[in-house]
């Protein structure tokens, strides 16, 4: 329940990198627990702090600044804002391990001096933060902002070693809770090709300490990972808060969103999609980390030509369509470098969605009840996509082909069978459920409302 008027002041720091999927669903959290009268502070570095105030803007209160009631300050990673710190990530990430616990220790004496910090709210790609946590008497929790069938993926791989870390090709992996696994199903970082060897340490790091966090929480919902959830309650609890999503997609107020757009939308896209029919278009976009090939991006454009279908496609870059494309088909489609997706999702118009399978987009799409055509480029998204097609029945995987390039013909049949083939009605029937499941989760009484209240409460009572 939110706290009564009178009752002890709850403090609550949260410590996050802003790549937009990690710092959009720890500002929506932020944002709930605000709502249940906490007091919400959100740390993370100089450089994301400058992201973040570049996007939005804020109120200045005594040179501290506020997002929406949340607290914002910064803390140094030891690196110039210029530096390039995607095209360095394993450089980057380690620094910043070393560094991280003791600048955020430091941000800690500095602004909590004369004030009970309650809890420390860290996400996995910043698990460095339990140390400075405990180190300052602190209980931590960890938001995991990945499905948590992965999770469960990853625990029984670092923590309990259920299957080899030599994996071969045509490997089948049996697993509690969730369907039978492939090797291409697995996240990226677990397979021999992973080029991030940072990333595979931070979280094999991560799971070797998993107790010190005192919660773990996830940007879920129970009714969407019944099973994977469960099979993990002995082992290592999870517990789902979500979906964090923009509240427009939940039938709430956008106007309540904390959410940030690190990139500005196209909103022109909307005037568009009003004059399609419904049901009528393929929404197309990879999220914004994912280059694709000259080859690939050819083999989309042919494909959806092909199709006669009208389409949205989100192109980042200029130049990456092949010469003659936009002028072939302005009059069925159109191409932007940004899209509201938000907005774009929620509009009638939409039929499917040919995407990524990152975390936050997939969330979207489920929220809004948009069927998917599933085409994961690396980290959770081969087994997100796994989700779509046997877990959450709602879409189709596009796989390359036994070079492991994508033909156009494969995209066209994979669109055909999406928009014409027998299973579509049933697609739209399971994304219809799980629509309304995600808005019950977070109503009142709801399965993650009840989550993030019993949280609330666990938190009090420690104060």
């Amino acid at each position: 329940m939110a706290l009564n008027e009178g009752q002890e002041e709850i403090h609550v720091l949260m410590v996050t990198l802003t790549a937009q999927g990690h710092l959009n669903p720890m500002l929506r959290l932020a944002k709930r627990l605000v709502d249940e009268g906490l007091h919400v502070t959100l740390a993370t570095t100089q450089f994301g702090c400058h992201r973040i105030l570049k996007a939005v803007t804020t109120t200045t209160t005594d040179a501290t600044n506020f997002i929406s009631g949340i607290r914002l300050l910064s803390f140094p990673d030891g690196f110039n804002l210029d530096y390039d710190r995607g095209a360095n990530l394993d450089h980057y990430m380690e620094s910043l391990a070393k560094a991280g616990p003791l600048n955020l220790s430091n941000l800690i004496k500095q602004h909590y001096h004369h004030t009970k910090l309650s809890c420390i709210i860290s996400n996995p790609f910043v698990s460095w933060a339990v140390d400075a946590a405990l180190e300052n008497g602190i209980p931590c929790a960890m938001l995991w902002i990945q499905p948590c069938s992965l999770y469960a993926i990853y625990y029984r791989f670092y923590k309990l070693n259920q299957f080899p870390t030599a994996l071969i090709s045509n490997m089948i992996i049996e697993l509690p809770g969730l369907p039978l696994l492939h090797t291409e199903d697995l996240p990226s970082f677990l397979l021999p090709s992973n080029s991030f060897g940072g990333v595979f340490k931070l979280l094999s790091d991560m799971f070797e300490t998993i107790k010190k966090y005192k919660w773990v929480l996830a940007n879920s919902f129970f009714e969407l990972e019944k099973e994977a959830i469960e099979s993990m309650t002995e082992l290592c609890p999870i517990r789902p808060v979500g979906p964090l999503v923009p509240p427009s997609l939940l039938d709430q107020h956008q106007s309540l969103d904390v959410g940030i757009e690190i990139k500005k939308p196209d909103e022109t896209s909307l005037d568009w999609l009003n004059k399609q029919r419904p049901h009528s278009v393929i929404y197309v976009s990879f999220g914004s980390l994912a280059v694709l090939s000259a080859k690939t991006m050819e083999a989309i454009a042919t494909a959806l030509k092909n199709t006669k279908h009208p389409f949205l496609w989100v192109v980042k870059t200029a130049g990456q369509l092949p010469l003659g494309f936009e002028e072939e088909t302005k009059t069925q489609g159109l191409i932007i470098p940004w899209s509201p997706q938000t907005k774009v999702l929620a509009h009638p118009s939409i039929a499917c969605f040919i995407t990524h399978c990152g975390w936050n987009s997939m969330l979207e799409a489920l929220v809004a009840g948009v069927p998917m055509i599933a085409y994961p480029q690396w980290s959770d998204q081969p087994t997100n996509a796994k989700l779509v097609v046997d877990v959450f029945k709602v879409g189709l995987i596009l796989k390359p082909g036994p070079n492991g390039a994508i033909s156009n013909e494969d995209i066209e049949e994979c669109i055909n069978q999406m928009l014409r083939g027998p299973e579509f009605e049933g697609f739209k029937k399971n994304a219809a459920v799980l629509k309304q499941a995600a808005r019950e989760a977070v109503a009142s009484g709801g399965s993650s409302e009840r989550n993030i209240r019993l949280f609330v409460n666990e938190i009090a009572r420690r104060s």
